[in-house]
């Protein structure tokens, strides 16, 4: 009797929680449409260019994937704009040149290149490759190693700021504050600043670990870096506290990490987003994570400055001011002031 009391109680508890009985039930329904949208797509078309080839070279290429060129100045142009992925010129020996940054994508430019001339040619000339950033042999962990830098900064300090706001107000101290003559965009701006200094803190750490102890790639300036993981932090801050006043205790803060968090790592660059569905490629738009990825692989592997990553650090500062006032106007719901 007293198993079956217990039972009808977690069952019951259970029915009042309609938030967590849909959060069992659609959120793996939700990542496995994800991954089955981003894998079971198309695999990835390289774009090549090709400089003064002969004519019979340029059949052997996809005429929708392949470029031609006169100058070599024209083609490493394209490529440093990110227009195609490698470039192919031929004289005394085969010169490839590679955008770098992705070691898979760098090898199906090669392979291809590779197909286009025959292998019983035993007069083919030499292959030589290069990279337009990095090295030809970068590991995946220097490839991947800025998306996971800004990934982890941006996961736990969404999760310690959303469950740390969460608790200031499941022990009365947030309504005690909301009483006082303390404005609801005073009270925001103080949360997001004590956070923020330890933010920083954080940021710093995981920065100089990944490039001075782990030895990750880094072509650009270490500042940038960290300029841009701080920022993302801000991001990740007041997302985190926003969204803790939806939530009513601390499972339903972590809830929100299969909805909010895990999608954003398939547009953060890890996967080319030309290969996933078109049906939800529009997301990588509204994923701060998106940006960031691009920005810190614009410093870090492709050693770029400030005016290369203006524009997505703008948009990532945009996205906090956005969760500041929407967080301002959600605190109406315990007292207005």
């Amino acid at each position: 009797m007293r198993i079956r009391a217990l039972v009808i109680r977690i069952l019951q508890q259970f029915y009042r929680d309609k938030r967590t009985v849909a959060m069992m039930i659609l959120a793996p329904i939700f990542i496995l449409t994800m991954v089955h949208l981003v894998f079971n797509s198309d695999s990835y078309e390289p774009e090549i260019g090709l400089i003064n080839a002969p004519s019979k070279l340029e059949e052997a290429f996809p005429a929708n994937t392949t470029s031609i060129y006169k100058t070599e100045a024209a083609a490493k142009a394209d490529l440093a704009a990110g227009k195609i992925d490698g470039y192919l010129q031929v004289g005394s020996t085969i010169n490839i040149m590679v955008e770098g940054s992705n070691p898979s994508i760098s090898k199906s430019v090669i392979e291809k290149i590779r197909t286009a001339f025959p292998s019983t040619d035993a007069a083919s000339p030499d292959i030589k490759v290069d990279a337009l950033y990095g090295e030809t042999d970068m590991s995946q962990f220097d490839s991947f190693g800025p998306i996971l830098l800004g990934f982890f900064a941006f996961f736990f300090v969404f999760l310690v700021a959303g469950v740390s706001f969460l608790r200031e107000r499941t022990t009365g101290t947030l309504e005690r504050l909301l009483s006082s003559p303390v404005r609801r965009w005073e009270l925001v701006l103080s949360y997001i600043i004590g956070f923020g200094l330890f933010t920083m803190i954080q940021s710093a750490i995981i920065v100089f670990y990944a490039v001075y102890i782990l030895g990750m790639m880094n072509e650009g300036s270490i500042l940038l870096v960290l300029m841009t993981t701080l920022i993302l932090s801000l991001t990740a801050l007041t997302l985190g506290i926003l969204l803790s006043t939806f939530a009513k205790n601390e499972l339903q803060m972590i809830q929100f990490i299969p909805i909010i968090v895990v999608p954003q790592v398939f547009f953060s660059g890890l996967f080319p987003l030309e290969t996933i569905s078109r049906y939800i490629s529009w997301i990588s738009n509204i994923t701060p994570l998106y940006y960031a990825g691009d920005a810190l692989k614009d410093v870090m592997i492709r050693g770029k400055g400030l005016g290369s990553i203006a524009e997505p650090l703008i948009i990532l500062l945009c996205f906090s001011l956005l969760f500041i006032v929407i967080n301002i106007a959600a605190l109406k719901r315990y007292r207005k002031i």
